[in-house]
C-alpha cells in the first residue's frame, strides 16, 4: 500500500509498505480521506524541531476493511489516529471510530470538530450572550457554527482577511470587523474566543471583552513564547479558559458529540472544505495549507484507487 512519509522539511513522499495488521481492539480502515491539520504545518516546514522521518495524518475517515468490536466490513466511519493517516490503509482503535452515516467521507472530520465542540462546551456561552470570535479560519468557522447553536444575541467575528470576514457573514455572523478597525474597542463581549494561534489575536482578545467576561484560548500556540497583559486581565477579572485538551476521554466525547451533530444535519462542513488533493499530491496539500491562497479554508487528501 501507499504511505506518506515526511523525510525532510517540505518533502512528503509516498512509499510502499505492507498493509498493517490490526492488533487486539483495533480495526483496519480503508482510508477515504485525511484532513491536513494546522498543527502539522510546523513539522512539514521544518520549524518544529522534530526528527525525520515522520508520518503525519490523524484526521481520518474511511470504510472498515476488517471489522469487529461492533463494526462490520463496509461500515463508514470517522476516526482519530495519532499518525500514518495519509495512506491507503490504517489501523485504529475501535473505540476511536464513530459512524459517519450518510455524510460524505471527505467531510467526516471528527477530530477537529471535537476540538471545537470541546472548546465551546467548556466556554459555555449562555442564551443571549454577546460572543466575539477573533479568527475566521477553519477552526474559527467551526466555533462560530457551534456558538450559533447556543442561542447568542450577537456573534461578532474579527479577522484581517476580507474573504474570511465575508465567509463569516455568510455563516451567520451578526457583525464582522477588520482587526485594524478602531470599532473593535467598543465591543463588550460576554465571551471572546481567540482562534488563531498568533500574538496579535491575544492582544485583541482583552480589548473586546467586558469586565468579568470570559477569554477563551482556542488557537494552537506553539513555537516562541506569547505575552498577555496579565495585570490588565487581572484588573478586568476575566475568566480565563484554556480550551485545549489532551485527555483521550474528553477528545472521544467531543468526537461523539460532533459526529451526532454532523450526521443529523445540525451542522455541515461542505462550505469549509475548500481544497481537495489526491494522495499523490499530499505534499501540495501541505504547501497550500501553509500558503492559504484566497478562498482557502481547509485542505483534505482524498484516497482514490
Amino acid at each position: 500500500m501507499r504511505l506518506a512519509v515526511l523525510s525532510a522539511p517540505r518533502r512528503l513522499e509516498l512509499v510502499d509498505r505492507p498493509v498493517p495488521e490490526p492488533a487486539a481492539g483495533e480495526l483496519l480502515l480503508r482510508v477515504a480521506g485525511c484532513g491536513v491539520c494546522a498543527s502539522e504545518l510546523d513539522m512539514w516546514e521544518g520549524s518544529a524541531g522534530v526528527d525525520y522521518p515522520r508520518f503525519p495524518g490523524h484526521e481520518v475517515s474511511g470504510t472498515v476493511e476488517r471489522g469487529g468490536y461492533g463494526f462490520e466490513p463496509g461500515d463508514r466511519v470517522a476516526a482519530w489516529v495519532t499518525e500514518r493517516g495519509f495512506a491507503d490503509y490504517v489501523t485504529v482503535a475501535a473505540d476511536r471510530c464513530f459512524p459517519a452515516g450518510d455524510v460524505p467521507l471527505d467531510l467526516a472530520l471528527a477530530e477537529p470538530l471535537a476540538c471545537a465542540v470541546n472548546a465551546v462546551e467548556l466556554a459555555a456561552p449562555a442564551l443571549g450572550d454577546d460572543v466575539v470570535i477573533v479568527g475566521a479560519g477553519f477552526m474559527g468557522n467551526l466555533v462560530q457554527k457551534l456558538v450559533q447553536l447556543k442561542g447568542p444575541r450577537e456573534v461578532i467575528v474579527i479577522d484581517t482577511r476580507p474573504d474570511a470576514l465575508e465567509r463569516a457573514r455568510r455563516l451567520g455572523a451578526t457583525q464582522i470587523l477588520d482587526a485594524r478597525d478602531d470599532a473593535i474597542y467598543d465591543l463588550q463581549a460576554d465571551v471572546a474566543f481567540e482562534v488563531t494561534g498568533v500574538q496579535a489575536a491575544l492582544d485583541t482578545l482583552g480589548e473586546v471583552t467586558r469586565m468579568s467576561g470570559k477569554v477563551v484560548i482556542v488557537g494552537f500556540h506553539q513555537g516562541g513564547p506569547r505575552e498577555v497583559p496579565l495585570g490588565a486581565w487581572n484588573w478586568m477579572a476575566f475568566q480565563l479558559v484554556n480550551a485545549h485538551f489532551r485527555d483521550v476521554a474528553t477528545i472521544m466525547r467531543g468526537m461523539r458529540t460532533g459526529m451526532r451533530l454532523l450526521t443529523s444535519g445540525r451542522i455541515a462542513l461542505d462550505d469549509l472544505v475548500t481544497h481537495r488533493f489526491g494522495l499523490e499530491r499530499v505534499n501540495e496539500a501541505f504547501a497550500t495549507a501553509v500558503e492559504k491562497p484566497p478562498g482557502f479554508v481547509k485542505a483534505t487528501v482524498t484516497v482514490e484507487r
